[in-house]
């Protein structure tokens, strides 16, 4: 499936050069001239019958990249065997087919020789993913370029890198290789390097990656027949440690095959050779000798790699890196996602925190106009002593109204309270996730660490994505750091809400208390009033008998009378002094008075019984 993938992508270069007009079709000659062709350099049979029986003439148009996708697959590449071709003819052929439409140097002052132009091209494709068009995302670009400028041991130009990424056309839907081959043309890439060295570090790469080269060099081996030295220049790949006479590797002198059963050790100094090691299979043992400790190191671990690659079943060291990368740039996205989504839920939170701080001013206001409002009625309650029943009436209902609104509030503040706690446990557990996340990212960085050390020869790539962790652990502290703060916040929030609940409880007692007073006086006034109103009776009582007393005595009294005045006047008196004494019963002054008043009506009666006898003599 890889070999068909990457086979597909030089093919679609290939179909696209006959695109003359961009519509997405090619007419059947061409497409006849392209099938002749790939079966000729994936060393396949040729089958004229089904070419044009596939491709008949009486059809109507062009073909399309769908319909020409089936003939492609069923009769071309399900055919194809590995190991039976050169993967090189078949890019070569594709590569002359699309460069002479789509690579046009400006003015024939490319830097870049055809040959160097034709390897960036195959990178490019080893590079880009399975999706069509075929684009190179930045970071891959940025990867290329350095391993491009490490090799011709130059330094890459972050500004004109920049530059080039930030383009729009590159910012919206990716690098394209045309793109590419005509900013490595410009010179800004290789200022003072001369082609020979910009030549020989584009093979380099080439080999590296589309080579499937993990290293190349000399190396002094010790012969298994007359066990003398030579320098043989070796060639070490995932499954396999050939070496050659010369490094033009035209005579292979043997192989090494590498699996779990090998390993590398390190020997001492002997026989006048130093920086020794030793490759162990199951049936021999190669021993050779570096140039010096840094080359022996390196070759070891490049051997430990192979070793490794070819235990876990994998025939490419590059492609397991772009994966990686392509893992890394997925879960950068992923975290630039998160953490936009936990700043629009912090602004979220914000919001909802000042609309409740706002509600909570209102409730304020409403509070204190209550209060005001209580404040005025107490007022005309006691300047309005008449209308106090109705005065009292309006000021309990208020005063009850007032005890609903507070417990209203008071149920909203718990309910406030308790989303508050809430949000905080849901804070609380976001930062163990995120202590999880660093955790994980720390085991990250420690197993990079590790394969930095394995790998030494890609050490700059290792440590650039180190210094590329290490500052997304300091965002993620930041971030933490500022969830802390938060979370101090709605802390203090909290405290505050607490206080000003508590307050309001007091507030609410003191109404209560209030309340009861009005209550106590408004009884108090009632029992005034009845007492007030039964006096009054008794006094309405006293002045009917006493005017029905005047209106008898004031009568006058016939002839032969005497007795009878005399003894009605005794009646009188004994009524009265009766009638004195029943009304003693009342507070003392009443007594005294109406006391008085009889004394007064028994000396008028009997003034007037003289004149009455004095006249009658």
């Amino acid at each position: 499936m890889e070999l068909r993938a990457e086979l597909l992508k030089s093919i679609w270069y290939a179909f696209t050069s006959l695109d003359v007009e961009k519509s997405g079709k090619v007419s059947k000659s061409q497409l006849k001239v392209l099938s002749h062709n790939l079966y000729t350099a994936l060393n396949i049979p040729h089958d004229p019958v089904a070419l044009e029986v596939h491709f008949r003439d009486d059809d109507d148009g062009p073909v399309s990249n769908q319909g020409y996708m089936p003939y492609l697959n069923k009769f071309i590449l399900d055919k194809v065997v590995e190991g039976t071709f050169d993967k090189e003819n078949v890019d070569v052929f594709c590569w002359t087919l699309c460069a002479k439409k789509n690579y046009r140097p400006k003015d024939g002052m490319g830097v870049l020789l055809d040959k160097d132009a034709f390897h960036l091209w195959c990178i490019f494709n080893f590079l880009s993913e399975d999706k069509y068009p075929l684009v190179l995302a930045p970071e891959e670009v940025e990867y290329l370029l350095k391993k491009i400028c490490l090799a011709m041991s130059v330094e890459l130009s972050c500004v004109d890198m920049e530059d080039f990424i930030s383009q729009e056309p590159v910012q919206l839907s990716g690098i394209t290789v045309w793109a590419f081959l005509d900013f490595v043309n410009t010179g800004r890439l290789t200022r003072g390097v001369e082609n020979d060295s910009v030549t020989m570090a584009i093979d380099k790469v080439y080999q590296e990656i589309v080579g499937n080269i993990i290293k190349e060099g000399y190396l002094w081996k010790k012969g298994h027949l007359r066990r003398n030295w030579n320098e043989r220049w070796f060639s070490l790949r995932p499954s396999t440690l050939h070496y050659y006479v010369s490094e033009d590797r035209k005579e292979c002198k043997g192989c090494i095959e590498l699996d779990h059963n090998c390993c590398v050790e390190v020997l001492p100094e002997k026989e006048g050779k130093r920086c020794m090691f030793c490759v162990k299979t199951l049936t021999k043992t190669y021993e050779m000798s570096a140039p010096d400790t840094k080359q022996r190191q390196e070759w070891t671990t490049a051997i430990q790699t192979a070793i490794r690659l070819c235990v876990e079943g994998k025939n490419s060291l590059h492609k397991d890196l772009k994966l990686r990368r392509r893992e890394l740039r997925e879960e950068r996205e992923r975290r630039r996602t998160t953490k936009e989504e936990e700043l629009q839920r912090l602004c979220l939170l914000q919001g909802e925190k000042e609309s409740k701080l706002a509600e909570l001013e209102l409730l304020q206001e409403a509070q204190r106009h209550s209060q005001a409002a209580l404040l005025q009625e107490e007022q005309k309650r006691r300047q309005k002593h008449e209308e106090l029943q109705r005065t009292l009436q309006d000021q309990l209902q208020q005063a009850e109204e007032c005890v609903f609104v507070v417990g209203q509030e008071r149920d909203n503040m718990q309910a406030e309270m308790a989303l508050k706690d809430a949000e905080t446990d849901r804070q609380r557990k976001r930062i163990r996730e995120l202590e999880e996340m660093q955790l994980r990212l720390e085991e990250a960085l420690h197993q990079e660490i590790r394969a930095r050390q394995n790998e030494e020869a890609y050490r700059l790539v290792q440590a650039s994505l180190l210094v590329e962790e290490e500052e997304k652990m300091k965002v993620l502290l930041a971030l933490q750091e500022e969830q802390e703060q938060y979370i101090l916040k709605t802390q203090r929030e909290k405290q505050e809400l607490r206080q000003e609940m508590v307050a309001k409880s007091q507030a609410l007692e003191e109404a209560q208390h209030q309340l009861e007073k009005v209550r106590a006086n408004r009884h108090r006034m009632d029992h005034d009033i009845a007492t007030a109103q039964r006096k009054l009776r008794q006094a309405s009582t006293s002045v009917k008998h006493w005017n029905v007393q005047m209106n008898r005595l004031m009568h006058p009294i016939g002839p032969g009378g005497e007795l009878s005045c005399e003894g009605s006047i005794m009646r009188e008196d004994s009524h009265l002094e009766a009638q004195g004494i029943r009304l003693c019963v009342g507070p003392p002054y009443e007594t005294q008075a109406y006391a008085c008043t009889i004394r007064g009506a028994r000396e008028i009666g009997r003034r007037r019984g003289r004149e009455i006898m004095s006249r009658r003599t």
